[in-house]
C-alpha cells in the first residue's frame, strides 16, 4: 500500500469512527429509560428517628448499564419534605445476590445448612466492612448531580456474575431524622448524644468514653428532645428514588464505584496483605475564636492518604458532608488535583434550598482520558469544616467513578491499518470500506446542507 492510499484511508476511517463514537448511547437506538419508585412507609414524629434497611426493593431488572439515581423524602401527597421537618442524614442503595426459592442449590450441591440467603456486592472502594453501597447521599441528595457520562454506565444484572441459584436484588437504607420543635435542631442532625438521653448503643453496648454525638446515639427508634409541650402529628413519608438506565450493550464503557473515607487507614493483616479501615464518622473540635474577627481561619482540615488498587480514568466525582463542611478534594501522588467538591447551602424555606443545609454538593466531570490515576497510586484526601463550633458525627466521603484506560481511537486505527489484519484478513478490507462509506456519507450530507441552507458551520 502506497504512503499517499495509507494517509487516505487513514482520515477517512477516522472520520467515520469519530462521527459514530461521538453520539451518545441514547442516540445509538439503545434508549434512556426512567422510573420512579417508592419505599415502603415510615412513620415520624417529633424528634423521632427512622433508620430502616428495606431488602429486595423495587428496581429496574435485566442486563442493564445504571445512569443516574436520584432520591428524596416525600409524603403521601407526593409533596416533598424540607429539611427543616425531616432531615434526611442519609439514604442507601447496596446491591446484593439473593437466594432463589425456585431454585434451591441445596438439592444439587447437598449443603443444605451452609448456604448463605444473600451475598453482599460490593463496590470497588478500599474500605474494610464498610461503605459497600452502590449509591448514596444525605441532605445533598436534591442538587447534586448523579447523571454517568455516555459513553459510561455502571453494569448490573449481568446473568453470568450471579452465581448458581442466586439473583440479583438491591436493598435501601434510609436514615432520617424528625426536627420538628427540637430544642436544638442541629444537635439533634449531629446526633449529639445527651439530646437523645442515650448511654448505650442498638446493641446494648455503652458507648465508648468521650463519645458524645454520632450514629451510635441517633439509631432507630431513638427520640430527639423536643420543646416541652410541642405536638404535631406524625407523617407516613416515603423515600422515592428515580432510576435512569439504558440496556447494555457494547458500546458503554463500564465504571468502577470507589467511596474513600477521610478517616480511612491502611493496616496490615497477619498474612502481609493490608486493608483500609474506615471509621467513617469524626468530629470537628472547637477552635474557641466563634464572633470574633479571626474567626475566618477556623478551618478543620483532616487528611488521609489512601492507596488505590486499581487506576483508570476518573469520569466523576462528587463529595458528601455535612452541616459546616466547607468542601473536599482528592490530590494525586504527585501533588495534581483530582477532584474538587463544594458544599451549596440553601438559602430560603422550601424543599430543595433550606437555610443552613447543604443542599447540593458540586461535581467533577473531566474529559475522558484527561484525569487518571495509576495502578497502585497513593492519592491524598482532604476533608475541610468550619470550626468556629464543635460539630459531632461529621463525614468526609469521596464517591469515584473510574473507568480503564481506553486506548484512543487513533491507536486503533493505526493498529487495524499496520497490523496484521490489514495485511491478510478480508474482514478488515470490510470494516475499511464500511468507515468511507460511513466518511462520504457525512460528507455528502453536509455538501447537500449547504446548498439547501446556505453555509453553516459542521457540528458533529
Amino acid at each position: 500500500m502506497s504512503s499517499s492510499s495509507r494517509s487516505w484511508l487513514l482520515a477517512a476511517m477516522f472520520a467515520a469512527i469519530a462521527v459514530h463514537s461521538s453520539l451518545p448511547t441514547t442516540a445509538r437506538g439503545n434508549s434512556l429509560r426512567t422510573s420512579v419508585f417508592l419505599s415502603p412507609p415510615f412513620i415520624l414524629e417529633p424528634g423521632s428517628v427512622v433508620n430502616q434497611f428495606y431488602r429486595d426493593i423495587d428496581f429496574p431488572r435485566g442486563h442493564i448499564a445504571l445512569k443516574s439515581l436520584d432520591a428524596e423524602v416525600v409524603d403521601e401527597a407526593g409533596n416533598s419534605i424540607p429539611l427543616h421537618e425531616t432531615y434526611l442524614h442519609h439514604w442507601l442503595i447496596v446491591r446484593y445476590y439473593g437466594l432463589k426459592e425456585s431454585e434451591p442449590p441445596t438439592k444439587t450441591i447437598g449443603w443444605e445448612h451452609d448456604l448463605p440467603k444473600s451475598i453482599p456486592v460490593r463496590n470497588a472502594g478500599i474500605c474494610h466492612n464498610t461503605l459497600s453501597q452502590y449509591f448514596g447521599l444525605g441532605s445533598e441528595t436534591r442538587r447534586t448531580r448523579t447523571w454517568v457520562p455516555d459513553p459510561y454506565g455502571i453494569e448490573a444484572g449481568n446473568p453470568e456474575d450471579a452465581p448458581y441459584g442466586y439473583e440479583e436484588r438491591w436493598m435501601l437504607n434510609v436514615h432520617a431524622i424528625d426536627t420538628r420543635g427540637a430544642v436544638d435542631r442541629l444537635g439533634c442532625t449531629e446526633c449529639k448524644c445527651d439530646l437523645y438521653n442515650v448511654t448505650i448503643d442498638e446493641y446494648g453496648r455503652p458507648l465508648r468514653k468521650g463519645y458524645i454525638g454520632g450514629l451510635f446515639c441517633c439509631y432507630d427508634k431513638t427520640r430527639c428532645r423536643v420543646k416541652q409541650g410541642f405536638n404535631d402529628v406524625p407523617r407516613k413519608l416515603y423515600m422515592k428514588y428515580t432510576v435512569k438506565w439504558v440496556d447494555w450493550d457494547d458500546g458503554v464503557v463500564p465504571v468502577k464505584i470507589y467511596i474513600l473515607d477521610v478517616t480511612g487507614s491502611a493496616a496490615e493483616r497477619s498474612n502481609g496483605s493490608s486493608h483500609t479501615s474506615c471509621k467513617v464518622e469524626y468530629e470537628v473540635e472547637s477552635c474557641g475564636l466563634a464572633g470574633t474577627s479571626n474567626d475566618k481561619y477556623c478551618i478543620d482540615n483532616k487528611r488521609t492518604r489512601l492507596i488505590m488498587p486499581r487506576g483508570g480514568d476518573i469520569i466523576y466525582g462528587a463529595s458528601h458532608q455535612h452541616t459546616g463542611g466547607v468542601g473536599a478534594a482528592l490530590y494525586g501522588q504527585d501533588g495534581r488535583l483530582l477532584c474538587s467538591s463544594m458544599p451549596i447551602y440553601g438559602e430560603g424555606d422550601e424543599a430543595g434550598d433550606e437555610a443552613g443545609y447543604i443542599v447540593g454538593m458540586s461535581t467533577c466531570y473531566p474529559s475522558p482520558g484527561s484525569v487518571s490515576i495509576a495502578d497502585g497510586e497513593v492519592v491524598t484526601f482532604e476533608s475541610n469544616y468550619s470550626s468556629t463550633q464543635m460539630h459531632t458525627g461529621v463525614m468526609g466521603l469521596f464517591y469515584l467513578l473510574v473507568a480503564d484506560k481506553q486506548p484512543s481511537k487513533f491507536q486503533y486505527l493505526v493498529s487495524a491499518i499496520d497490523g496484521e489484519l490489514m495485511q491478510s484478513s478480508y474482514v478488515s478490507w470490510v470494516l475499511i470500506a464500511v468507515g468511507v462509506t460511513a466518511a462520504f456519507a457525512m460528507v455528502a450530507r453536509y455538501r447537500q446542507s449547504r446548498a439547501m441552507e446556505g453555509y453553516q458551520s459542521l457540528a458533529v
